[in-house]
């Protein structure tokens, strides 16, 4: 026993002192700014208790990209993970090139946000414009200089750079379903549609948990590809949460009302997040 409590506080001890130093202290540290004054560059930190959150609240391009976040969340979530899953199907059917498949499609993950936003950038502002005027095409013309096909173009963005991702979660669980249960339904007459439904579907639930957590908590804290694609623009109308609170912070010193910010940004992921996990985990239960 004593031995393992030694190689137990061996192992955890750094690891734990670093999370420590690296999330828990500089979190509860913004949480003290937040309720402060301080602009991030001189000494001097005064008391205004909530002023900044209600000042929060009273800034019309914090929930202009609050609004814009959480929309980009639920339609990036849905396709996210529609894609993932439905790639997921295709890799796992025996194909011969299955394995081909599985790299292509996880490959945009390796890629860099930053990097994959400005190739995205080129395809949308250079690409899309030459197609619409050679097919005569105007909306494929002008794509990130117009809010809606902006927000439209970091869907694709996010969709594309995800997928891959997902898909390998929804392999794993795909591929831990007895053959025997698929056997015994198609001996029992059971079409393909009605396998996936009552079969493959709710021992998949668990996957679908962890996948819908992820590509919630990203959706929400995405910022790389949202600076590279489109900058916020045009007129900061495609601007999100963490772009807002990175401005306000380091673009206009406001380091106390970005702290404050970033404390309502923390409590929603976590609030939703969380929300989501508890439903989703009484959901397998049923199934």
């Amino acid at each position: 026993m004593k031995n393992s409590k030694f190689w137990f506080s061996f192992f955890v001890g750094p690891i734990l002192f670093a999370f420590i130093v690296v999330v828990i202290l500089p979190m509860f540290m913004g949480i003290y700014y937040s309720f402060t004054d301080w602009n991030g560059i001189g000494n001097t930190a005064n008391w205004v208790g909530f002023k900044n959150y209600i000042d929060v609240f009273k800034d019309k391009e914090f929930l202009s990209a609050f609004i814009f976040t959480a929309k980009f969340a639920f339609v990036s979530v849905i396709t996210i993970n529609l894609m993932g899953f439905g790639l997921a199907l295709l890799v796992t059917r025996g194909l011969k090139i299955s394995n081909f498949l599985r790299s292509a499609f996880f490959m945009p993950n390796l890629i860099g946000g930053l990097i994959l936003g400005f190739v995205w950038q080129f395809i949308f502002t250079k690409a899309f414009d030459s197609l619409g005027r050679i097919l005569g095409l105007s909306f494929l013309e002008g794509w990130l200089a117009d809010p809606t096909t902006g927000f439209w173009g970091l869907v694709i963005l996010m969709s594309w750079q995800m997928a891959g991702y997902m898909m390998v979660i929804y392999i794993a669980s795909l591929e831990s379903i007895p053959d025997s249960l698929i056997e015994a339904a198609e001996i029992d007459g059971a079409n393909a549609w009605e396998r996936l439904i009552h079969i493959t579907i709710p021992l998949v639930a668990p996957a679908f948990t962890v996948g819908l957590f992820l590509t919630l908590s990203n959706s929400f804290k995405l910022y790389d590809q949202n600076l590279s694609l489109t900058g916020g623009g045009p007129y900061n109308s495609t601007q999100m949460l963490a772009m807002n609170i990175y401005n306000t912070a380091f673009k206009f010193n406001e380091f106390g009302l970005a702290q404050g910010k970033a404390v309502i940004f923390l409590i929603t992921v976590a609030a939703i997040s969380l929300t989501q996990i508890y439903y989703s985990k009484k959901r397998e239960v049923e199934m």
